[in-house]
Order: structure tokens, then C-alpha cells, then sequence
């Protein structure tokens, strides 16, 4: 290999590197301790919200039970019933052990998703979905500690309009740590087998 080669060859390991310690530290918790070698998703964090009680909620509420947490809106046509009709699913297979978890709908829409439309549309689902509103800014900062994305649609002629926000649901420790996230669709039995393996562990 000649001397410039060698020059480009280096200059490109030294680039990707770069890129690597970078995506990592973008997508893991550098903070965590490092006592293994497997790095720690940084997915959750502190919020304070308010319930479809009315009350003031912070995540250390919370604490003591595994958490199910989703992101969405009741005015959302479809991913959004769905992915709760499947936590109700996954919560009624879980028999007894469904007590430990407290699934947590978050919405991305607090403009309409006042408590009171929350609490109307929770009822639908699950009677231990807890549905969690506050200020655009309280939930961005909760959007924020879980990685989601959400951007409000463009409102048609009467004012309607959309959310785009991504379909994940997060199961959390009941110390607040991040344990697994379910894809959209996933069967209820997978994720409820996948709830009980963590509850067993523990």
C-alpha cells in the first residue's frame, strides 16, 4: 500500500470512530453505570403532567410498578385504539400479575386533550389506563425523555387536523428504567408473556 493510501486509509478509520462514539452517545445513556458491557437505551425520565382525574402527576407517582407507556391522541383515527385495545388485551391476560403494571396513555395533542375528553376515551379501554395531558411544553419535555417524535398536521378547512407521532410503547421498570418497547400490531400474547418474563425476573 503507498504512503497516500495509507494516509486515507487511516483518515477514514479515524472518521467512522468518530461516527460510532458519536451515535452512541446520542442513543445510550452515558451516565448509567457501566458495570457490564451492554449499553442502556436512554428512553424515560422525569415529567410532570396532569391525570384524566385532574390531579398533578410526576413520574416518581409511578414508582413501584411496571409502567406501559404510549404516546398518541383520542382524535387519532386508528394506531391509537389499537395500540390501547392492545394493552387491554395483554393486561386481561395477565391475570393477577396485571396489578404490578400501570399502563400510561400520554397524549400529543393537549390543545384538545383536556382531562375530561381524556377521561371519556380511557373508559373505552382498560379501567387501569391512567390518560396523562398538561402543557405543550410539559409535553414535549415528556416526549423528549421517552424519544418520541410528534408534529402537529395541517388543519383542514374546519379546523381539524392530525398528529404525526411514533407508535411505540415503552414497558418500565418499577424503578423508571427502560425494560422493552413493543412495535405497533405486535400480538397482545407477546406482550403479555414479554410482562410477565420481566415480572419474574424481579
Amino acid at each position: 500500500m503507498t504512503f497516500p493510501r495509507v494516509m486515507l486509509f487511516i483518515a477514514a478509520m479515524v472518521v467512522a470512530v468518530a461516527l460510532g462514539l458519536t451515535i452512541n452517545a446520542l442513543f445510550l445513556d452515558q451516565s448509567r453505570p457501566k458495570s457490564t458491557t451492554i449499553g442502556v437505551a436512554a428512553i424515560g425520565g422525569p415529567f410532570e403532567l396532569v391525570d384524566h382525574q385532574g390531579r398533578k402527576v410526576r413520574d416518581s407517582d409511578y414508582r413501584g410498578s411496571y409502567l406501559l407507556v404510549m404516546f398518541g391522541y383520542t382524535f387519532c383515527p386508528d394506531v391509537c385504539p389499537t395500540e390501547l385495545q392492545l394493552i387491554t388485551e395483554a393486561m386481561e391476560l395477565l391475570g393477577p400479575e396485571a396489578s404490578k403494571v400501570q399502563p400510561l396513555l400520554i397524549t400529543v395533542d393537549p390543545e384538545r386533550d383536556t382531562a375530561e375528553i381524556l377521561a371519556d376515551y380511557v373508559g373505552n379501554f382498560h379501567p387501569a389506563i391512567i390518560g396523562l395531558t398538561g402543557s405543550v411544553e410539559q409535553v414535549k419535555s415528556a416526549a423528549r425523555a421517552y424519544k418520541v417524535f410528534f408534529a402537529k398536521g395541517e388543519a383542514d378547512s374546519e379546523g381539524d387536523y392530525f398528529m404525526d407521532h411514533s407508535s411505540f410503547i415503552y414497558l418500565m421498570s418499577p424503578d423508571g428504567a427502560y425494560l422493552h418497547h413493543f412495535a405497533p400490531n405486535m400480538p397482545a400474547e407477546a406482550m403479555a408473556e414479554r410482562i410477565r418474563a420481566e415480572i419474574s425476573e424481579n
